[in-house]
């Protein structure tokens, strides 16, 4: 399944490093006014979405009526899948497998795939500075270089409407600048309105199997269930967690969701299944990794589009001892989404050698 990305803002900020010349400043501001663009404006195009050697074509609706964000994502290339975003849920249709999807909302970033959501915590870690202005689309844009400070994580290349700021390409890129994963706009159209039928799913869903991936109560504060990881790469912290049941799991399981602010990873922890052979090392999945391990009876899978070196750190460093439960308190939650390539699965994905 094709996951678009997203990552949530870090409770605490750290402070951006005065040597910052001015070149640096106008590069945040950039990234900044494309935040604002991607949560504010009414707009509606057509764009591809590129990863390995496939390509998919997909079309976005965005509509923001009283401060309200819904949008809806429709798959233009035979599947019919569609995914529709509201202010409580993330509802994904499945027509192909006759599925439907459900999942709660607890994010506000947009369904776009390799956008980067820019925070003033994102300096420690990424180098932010402006290329060249150049075309896309047709329209003046401004590139913008997000480089990663360490091998922990991926970096961006974003090409920015001068005009509006809106992301018209991306590429989420390696350390030597190798694209691992892009979207391309073919078309963008700026609304004054986006009428609300644009975004009603265009199948009923009726006589198709629903899957609601339930939350169960998030435990006291800064104790995640006796499960924890130490040792963190530099950076990263927990932002989200909480125990939820999933489709063809008999037993709760547990996620938690660690990020510096850009880059996430989804951690699921569950009892292993006696009548299986536990997973253990490193797959593909999609444009991500998944990096397994067996502990303690239970099957512990790290998730996310980050460098195999960061999954297999996070995973190494699960613990249930009392120093991986005394940590801050989680932030705002980040929850994963099946639907989308910059998050994580809503359960610990089949691994794809």
């Amino acid at each position: 399944m094709a996951s678009l990305r997203a990552t949530g803002l870090i409770a605490a900020l750290l402070a951006v490093a005065s040597a910052a010349n001015a070149g640096d400043r106008e590069a945040r501001e950039w990234l900044e006014r494309m935040s604002e663009a991607l949560a504010t404006r009414n707009y509606e195009g057509r764009f591809f979405h590129m990863r390995d050697s496939r390509r998919e074509s997909m079309r976005i609706y965005h509509r923001v009526d009283k401060g309200k964000v819904t949008e809806r994502l429709v798959a233009l290339d035979g599947s019919g899948r569609e995914i529709i975003r509201n202010q409580t849920e993330v509802v994904c249709y499945l027509p192909d497998r006759r599925t439907v999807l459900v999942e709660k909302r607890t994010d506000d970033n947009t369904l776009l795939a390799a956008v980067p959501a820019y925070n003033e915590e994102l300096e420690a870690h990424y180098n932010i500075e402006r290329g060249p202005f150049t075309k896309a689309l047709g329209r003046r844009t401004q590139v913008i270089n997000v480089t990663p400070r360490d091998q922990f994580r991926y970096g961006y290349r974003l090409w920015l409407d001068d005009e509006t700021a809106m992301p018209l390409k991306s590429q989420l890129c390696d350390r030597d600048g190798n694209v691992i994963e892009q979207i391309l706009f073919a078309e963008l159209n700026f609304r004054d309105r986006i009428p609300a039928d644009s975004l009603k799913p265009s199948v009923s869903g009726e006589g198709f199997r629903w899957i609601r991936q339930d939350v169960q109560p998030q435990l006291a504060a800064g104790q995640v269930a006796g499960w924890g990881v130490i040792r963190l790469p530099a950076g990263f912290r927990l932002t989200a967690w909480r125990i939820q049941l999933i489709a063809g799991s008999k037993v709760p399981v547990q996620h938690l969701v660690y990020s510096d602010g850009l880059a996430s990873v989804s951690v699921f922890i569950e009892p292993t299944d006696p009548q299986a052979a536990p997973l253990s090392g490193l797959a593909k999945v999609g444009a991500a990794f998944a990096f397994s391990r067996a502990m303690d009876g239970h099957q512990v899978t790290a998730v996310g589009e980050v460098p195999p070196a960061t999954l297999e750190a996070i995973a190494a460093g699960v613990t249930k001892d009392e120093a991986a439960r005394s940590g801050p308190t989680p932030a705002t939650p980040v929850p994963p989404a099946a639907s989308q390539p910059n998050h994580h699965p809503a359960g610990p994905p089949p691994p794809q050698q």
